[in-house]
């Protein structure tokens, strides 16, 4: 770990240092734009935001461990922000830098109580992936059974909370979170708990076990790895190899393939949300693997987004709501589930277009790699964009939005060409 932020203190003053520039820039721009006009403001407004998202991203992205894992959940979160920032901030997605071999091995140690040759009958030096908060190393078992191991680096659990803190107080400073104070605490409390759930190793297995048991009775063909506890802890999460292709590489077998999976993937992610309301909800394409035969393997399931049967109802509704073009009972349904800022305001032949994008990959048969929802969408921007603060993001909406978009990318991945409306009609059955 870098020695810059490598303790406590460092990591405070580092962060401290960051808060202070970001209160600098910000009052700055604030003076400067006294006596400019609406176009100067808005077009310095998105400026600061760039330099202070790229310097939030930089400092978060050096400091690795819980601070970075912030980084990456307000980046999950990006609805949020502007622009600017959500762009700069998302580049934390990408892989951290590996741990020397002689800490993670000094950490396994530490937290399985003996010598690691006494563990495993091997061990691999080198990560197999490296990320914010740990990395994953593969190895085999007395018994032969070839594993991975997610070892978390030392230290991470107990910055976490000042860590937190810290880039709530910097993105506060600059006053680019678009939401109320009453709504910012619900969030930033779920990203609080997003966090602590990512950290405890004991939650991550046994969301696996109850996702491996609900898949199982249902599609054989969904795979879930394999808890060992035996060799597992609060900090260390070893799991059945359970080896498949990246979403590029079966993005060039035969359409019927890429068709099967993408609908498992849709069937599954469904039955998630709609029925067991316990939900993965990281679809980066990198925690999912693939086989020829059908199989989709789903790993990292640290961040699970539970529902309650309340908003699950609601989400329904909406749904049907939708498929009718009932748009005041929508707007009720909108309401309940807290993304309304405003009954009403928004007028309702736009609501009509954007239902049409948005039910298309759904009700038609649609060719994901054409793509059209989205660029129709893109364009239907434009005419909204006057009314967009009529919506509000929730804690409840927020990570449904994001798990079902970030498989809508995944289809078009895959380049399915499909019409879902049987398994969106399985999912969500429509109402008279």
């Amino acid at each position: 770990m870098a020695k810059t932020a490598s303790t406590p203190g460092r990591r405070f003053m580092k962060l401290a240092s960051m808060t202070a520039s970001i209160a600098t820039k910000t009052v700055s721009n604030s003076i400067r734009n006294i006596t400019a006009d609406e176009e100067q403001k808005n077009a310095s407004r998105s400026k600061l935001f760039q330099d202070i998202g790229l310097q939030i991203a930089d400092t978060l992205g050096e400091m690795k461990g819980a601070v970075m894992k912030v980084g990456q959940i307000a980046s999950q979160y990006k609805d949020i922000f502007p622009p600017e920032v959500a762009k700069a901030i998302s580049k934390l997605q990408r892989q951290a830098p590996a741990m020397p071999f002689a800490e993670i091995k000094a950490q396994v140690e530490k937290e399985l109580g003996k010598p690691l040759a006494q563990i495993f009958k091997s061990f691999d030096e080198q990560p197999f992936a490296a990320a914010s908060i740990g990395q994953v190393h593969k190895a085999v078992l007395p018994n032969g059974q070839q594993v991975v191991v997610k070892v978390q680096y030392p230290g991470v659990e107990e910055a976490c909370e000042s860590d937190l803190k810290q880039v709530r107080l910097a993105l506060r400073l600059m006053g680019v979170l678009k939401i109320d104070r009453k709504l910012q605490e619900k969030l930033f409390q779920e990203i609080q708990d997003s966090l602590d759930n990512e950290l405890n190793y004991e939650i991550e297995a046994q969301n696996l076990d109850v996702a491996r048991a609900f898949h199982s009775a249902l599609d054989s063909k969904i795979i879930i790895p394999e808890v060992y506890s035996d060799y597992s802890s609060r900090h260390i999460l070893t799991l059945s190899l359970e080896m498949g292709e990246s979403i590029e590489t079966a993005s060039t077998w035969s359409q019927e393939t890429r068709n099967e999976l993408g609908r498992r993937l849709f069937r599954a992610i469904g039955q998630e949300i709609f029925f067991l309301k316990r939900f993965h909800c990281d679809p980066h394409p990198g925690n999912f693997a693939f086989r020829e035969d059908g199989s989709v393997i789903v790993y990292d399931y640290g961040g699970v987004k539970t529902l309650s049967p309340d908003v699950v109802s609601h989400f329904k509704q909406l749904i049907n709501a939708a498929r009718q073009h009932d748009i005041a009972l929508m707007e009720q349904h909108l309401d309940a589930l807290q993304s309304l800022n405003e009954l009403g305001k928004f007028p309702v032949e736009l609501y009509e277009q954007w239902l049409e994008v948005l039910m298309r990959p759904l009700t038609t048969q649609y060719d994901f790699a054409e793509n059209s929802a989205h660029h129709d969408g893109v364009e239907l921007i434009k005419p909204s964009l006057k009314y967009w603060d009529v919506f509000k993001p929730s804690p409840d909406t927020l990570m449904v939005n994001r798990t079902v978009s970030g498989h809508y990318w995944n289809l078009i991945h895959l380049k399915v060409n499909d019409n879902l409306n049987d398994l969106f009609d399985e999912l969500v059955p429509p109402t008279a």
